[in-house]
């Protein structure tokens, strides 16, 4: 049977099935939103103020970590294709450097990526989900599969823990928000939902601001928000509670279906 890039044996189909990794996917974004070109890339070619189009761009990415994760090497190739293709013809300035670059630009798809890895592997680790130190290399180094389908190599991003934070850390002195970029957590505070997503509107910045306080200290200050322990220990109990909170609902209506026949094949492996 195909399980695409990962499988019952994975770390990865463990860690992404969760409800908490909401807050991953969101905090994953603002990780994103210190890269400069990342971020222009991002708001030159997107309507962010636009309610429908901010929130399609939101389903269509949520729907590419899903296919991703659960889907069939096909099916994976096939999403992965229609991402590169978009980043190929997409292109954005830098006023840094007066240069225009493509959405593709490798260092920009690495930070991204790895912010992700970083995003969902922290909130995992902190919300309590049952992962030892092994376990979070072999999602680091599993990951590196997801990276191959927007065009970068397996070795062109981490393949550990260690790695991982060492290259976050070389990248943390070019990295800042940029000033025509609105600052998310304002943004958050009016959130442009579309009628049909209103009952969300609530929990937007809620959802934010966890998002907010599971990011490492620098990234708070670069932010120009609260940067003390403070939030580090707020952020742990919220997830917590959160995680915790969501196991009592019952199966069939805390995982998503994909998640439902990914815990199937687990079990029965």
């Amino acid at each position: 049977m195909d399980h695409g890039l990962f499988g019952p044996q994975s770390v990865t189909w463990r860690v992404m099935g969760e409800p908490v990794q909401f807050v991953g996917g969101f905090r994953a974004l603002l990780m994103q939103g210190l890269h400069p070109r990342a971020m222009r890339g991002l708001v030159q070619n997107s309507a962010l103020l636009d309610p429908d189009e901010a929130w399609a761009r939101f389903w269509r990415t949520t729907e590419f970590v899903r296919v991703r994760t659960y889907g069939t090497t096909a099916e994976a190739g096939k999403a992965g294709a229609r991402v590169r293709k978009i980043h190929a013809r997409l292109t954005a300035h830098d006023p840094d450097t007066g240069e225009d670059f493509r959405l593709d630009d490798p260092d920009a798809l690495r930070w991204v990526h790895v912010g992700e890895v970083d995003s969902y592997l922290t909130v995992a680790r902190r919300a309590g989900v049952r992962l030892s130190a092994e376990d979070a290399d072999r999602f680091v180094a599993e990951q590196r599969r997801s990276a191959t389908l927007v065009g970068l190599a397996e070795d062109d991003v981490p393949g550990s823990v260690a790695e991982m934070r060492a290259y976050i850390e070389a990248r943390r002195p070019g990295l800042y928000l940029v000033p025509e970029a609105a600052h998310p957590l304002l943004l958050s505070l009016n959130a442009p939902v579309p009628a049909r997503l209103a009952a969300l509107k609530p929990a937007v910045p809620l959802i934010t601001l966890l998002a907010f306080a599971t990011l490492p200290r620098w990234a708070r200050r670069l932010y120009r928000l609260p940067a003390t322990p403070l939030e580090d220990v707020w952020a742990g109990v919220a997830l917590k509670a959160l995680y915790h909170g969501t196991r009592v609902i019952p199966e069939g209506l805390r995982y998503s279906p994909d998640a439902r026949r990914a815990w199937k094949l687990m079990s029965a492996a």
